[in-house]
């Protein structure tokens, strides 16, 4: 095993060997090996988001106050089918499916320029009353992606092979998606990226050369005017808070006021003030922690975070006893994907982080990063069920 990744799972290596007569003793359905735990507390973060998002926009719609509840229930249901989609067939299946579900994402993105703009981008491919974010489900498929490769690469971890054909996996879905423009969802493949090298041992001056590149591209994007007018309001309003009251420094503002107000136990579900006069622009969606960090308070915030943290050491558990190490590289790509957008998501709520649009997993609206989160639980549940079954 990697040596960086060996640190990281080195604990249960010998535990994960287990005899034959203990995998007979026991094996059974899948099903009775699933982390019930994992699976509660996901649907406790989206009922906690569900309640979020009731108070924070039933006054957008007064004649429908459960406009967007409803919305989300049905991205819910549609969850829930994909999720036992998912968990119906044995995870490592997917090895053989994923080069071609990387290419019909693939063609999806490319789709998705043919279709009209909406607030300033092209992400979306209508289908009925439903739209579809081919971008939302790239961010797994570079997770399968790449636990492919990993799981069948023969050469040395450390060498420049081993590197470079992962980043050329990763960029075609980091060229499109960065072009709609979404650079939120850019940066969250870069950290799926960066995170899954690090872990299975690249070499560090391979990986901070890349790095190095990508705040190099980021720095000449602003001189050579690749960005949108937006991005660069966002990015200018984290470096000089307080100087802007427009625009997404006003944003960032309120979001501030908004969370400080709350201070220990919050105003009360319902009756937060800057949220229920629309002082904060998308509080259901990129800003929702703010409508917790005032209606909750301190207290209301350190529980949704340490969910998020159950969370992430479920899935920690589940990459530590995975059957094989293509389980693991997938469980471990999930973890950094989710906990890539818990943190920025609430850091730059807190103006710690710089204003991207990256959605809080679960808690913020929106249908397809639900339903690609569920998928993800989903692949993480499957993988901890079959961890006894034979290859």
């Amino acid at each position: 095993m990697p040596t960086r990744l060996g640190r990281v799972l080195a604990p249960k290596v010998t535990e994960r060997r287990r005899s034959d007569e203990m995998a007979r003793r026991l094996s059974g359905l899948p099903v009775r090996h699933a982390d019930w735990s994992l699976l509660a507390i996901t649907f406790f973060l989206i009922a906690f988001g569900m309640l979020v998002q009731y108070s924070a926009t039933r006054a957008d719609h007064p004649q429908n106050p459960t406009y967007y509840v409803v919305r989300t229930a049905v991205n819910l249901l549609l969850g829930l089918m994909v999720m036992g989609a998912v968990l119906s067939f044995d995870y490592r299946r997917l090895k053989v499916a994923t080069p071609f579900i990387y290419g019909f994402f693939l063609l999806a993105l490319l789709v998705v320029f043919l279709t009209e703009e909406a607030m300033g981008a092209q992400r979306w491919i209508t289908l009925g009353p439903l739209s579809f974010q081919p971008s939302e489900y790239c961010k797994l498929v570079l997770i399968l992606a790449l636990a492919n490769y990993f799981s069948d690469n023969k050469a040395d971890p450390a060498s420049f092979r081993s590197f470079l054909i992962p980043v050329l996996w990763a960029f075609p879905f980091l060229f499109f998606i960065f072009l709609q423009p979404d650079l939120g969802t850019t940066l969250v493949l870069t950290a799926i990226l960066l995170g899954m090298l690090y872990l299975v041992g690249c070499r560090m001056r391979y990986w901070l050369s890349f790095l190095g590149l990508g705040i190099l591209g980021f720095s000449l994007g602003f001189v050579f005017h690749l960005f949108h007018d937006y991005q660069v309001e966002r990015f200018t309003a984290f470096l000089k808070q307080g100087e802007s009251i427009q625009g997404a420094g006003y944003q960032l503002m309120q979001s501030k006021i908004a969370i400080g107000s709350g201070q220990l136990v919050g105003k009360g579900l319902l009756k937060g003030t800057q949220t229920n006069l629309k002082f904060i622009p998308a509080h259901h969606t990129d800003f929702v922690f703010s409508v917790v960090g005032e209606e909750l308070g301190l207290l209301g915030a350190m529980v949704l975070i340490g969910a998020f943290c159950y969370l992430l050491w479920r899935g920690m558990r589940i990459a530590n006893n995975a059957r094989d190490f293509y389980g693991t590289m997938i469980a471990l790509g999930i973890v950094t994907m989710l906990a890539f957008q818990i943190i920025v998501n609430i850091g730059m709520t807190m103006g710690i982080m710089p204003i991207t649009g990256i959605p809080l997993p679960f808690i913020s609206y929106g249908g397809s990063s639900l339903i690609v989160n569920l998928a993800a639980v989903g692949l993480l549940t499957n993988i901890h069920m079959r961890r006894f079954s034979q290859i």
